[in-house]
């Protein structure tokens, strides 16, 4: 069985749901805490022991080259101040046997598209797709989305989906699947279709943004037709590939947090920055204080914490 070397990163997207932060930077480089969502993805495949990323890019998408590139003139001015810390965090942003290619989709032909315009690069290898928007953060004790998934493929090998229940009156926003309880967390998929409404939906099974396949899957993809928005859709590839070979649905140990959403980002904000190292228990005050702004405010008063006080002010 191969091992997965490879991960697909469809970054050609827009973003306009962020508009105006995205008008001049991709979505993918809207940061949570102190890391870009691209990066994310990215250390994610690394645990996997994924060493190949190929990066699916469209125009403006130059700052997500950039930032996996050598910033000479960064690191030569943080190395002459003395600033060796934070040297070391910009030379560590991708591991350096860690080889970055970037491919232009041209046209915006939807997710399949950009899957199939990342076959020259992949070959006859089975790889993994990582979508940036949905951020996962692994379970305590767990390894990252994608590595257990890889992991799976390992033993089955078979192409893995990740999925996810959500409530039946969302499923015209996913890609929904139909199947019968295989393994812990794993289902053996039978059907997969694109966002059907909610008294179509087979299940509320919902697939995410993360999948091992089979290399197959770009014969499948280059025959399609446009489908649901008139885009070539993975979610259609992937309903003809699982007539030929197994596919499975698997519940990652994680929490997916939709960063293509103003609210699912402002969740994984959040949640990251309580854990985070250096500012999570600062964070974690804070936001007691706004817990007690909320208890304290009573119709139209305003109330304001003051740090160093640690007392409430009234503002009418």
């Amino acid at each position: 069985m191969k091992r997965i070397r490879k991960a697909v990163f469809p970054v050609a997207g827009l973003g306009t749901r962020f508009l105006p932060a995205t008008k001049a930077q991709p979505k993918e480089m809207l940061p949570i805490v102190d890391r870009p969502l691209i990066q994310y993805a990215v250390e994610e495949a690394v645990e996997a022991g994924i060493t190949e990323m190929v990066f699916i890019t469209g125009r403006n998408k130059r700052a997500i080259e950039d930032h996996f590139d050598t910033a000479y003139e960064l690191e030569s001015e943080l190395e002459r101040s003395g600033k060796h810390e934070l040297l070391e965090l910009v030379q560590s942003v991708i591991p350096k046997n860690i080889n970055c290619i970037y491919i232009r989709q041209p046209a915006a032909l939807g997710l399949g598209h950009a899957v199939l315009c990342a076959r020259p690069a992949i070959g006859d290898e089975p790889f993994a797709v990582l979508l940036a928007d949905d951020l996962m953060d692994a379970a305590p004790g767990y390894h990252s989305a994608i590595a257990q998934m890889t992991r799976l493929y390992q033993q089955e090998g078979a192409s893995i989906i990740a999925v996810q229940n959500v409530a039946r009156e969302f499923t015209r926003q996913y890609g929904i699947v139909s199947g019968t309880p295989y393994k812990d967390r794993m289902e053996k998929m039978h059907g997969i279709v694109e966002k059907p409404s909610p008294e179509l939906a087979p299940s509320t099974l919902a697939v995410v943004g993360r999948y091992v396949l089979s290399n197959k899957i770009f014969s499948y993809l280059e025959k399609l037709g446009k489908g649901s928005g008139g885009e070539i859709q993975l979610t259609d590839g992937i309903a003809a590939l699982l007539k030929d070979e197994a596919v499975y649905a698997y519940r990652c140990a994680a929490t997916r947090y939709d960063c293509g959403s103003k609210l699912g980002y402002l969740k994984a904000t959040v949640a990251l920055g309580l854990k985070h190292a250096e500012v999570g228990q600062e964070f974690s005050t804070y936001i007691e204080t706004l817990e007690l702004f909320n208890d304290q405010a009573i119709g139209k008063n305003v109330f304001h914490f003051d740090p160093n006080k640690k007392s409430v002010l009234n503002i009418v």
